[in-house]
């Protein structure tokens, strides 16, 4: 069953240019995973410095492999020196 995830993240203003690059090698890296069906970076259109990824996987296992690589590591190891807050991250299961 495929898993998906919306992962949302506030930077602060002053590091939106340094998100962007942490962000771009994060997609271009875990869009060559197996499993990822889609993984999309959107910035929110009214609040600056507000961003979503949209994600989908094959299958729970998928992602779990995700959780584990360094592309991802090194990710959240950079961003959260310049995050406003934790991350807020929602799984389920497509239902309808």
């Amino acid at each position: 069953m495929n898993l998906h995830i919306v992962a949302l993240f506030k930077f602060n203003e002053n590091y939106l240019m340094d998100a962007v690059e942490l962000f771009q090698n994060l997609v271009k890296e875990t869009r060559k995973e197996e499993g990822c069906l889609q993984y999309d970076l959107i910035e929110d259109k009214d609040n600056k410095g507000t961003f979503f990824l949209i994600e989908l996987w094959e299958s729970v296992e998928h992602h779990n492999r995700h959780n584990g690589q360094d592309h991802l590591l090194d990710f959240r190891k950079d961003a959260s020196k310049i995050m406003e807050s934790s991350a807020e991250v929602y799984k389920g299961f497509k239902i309808y």
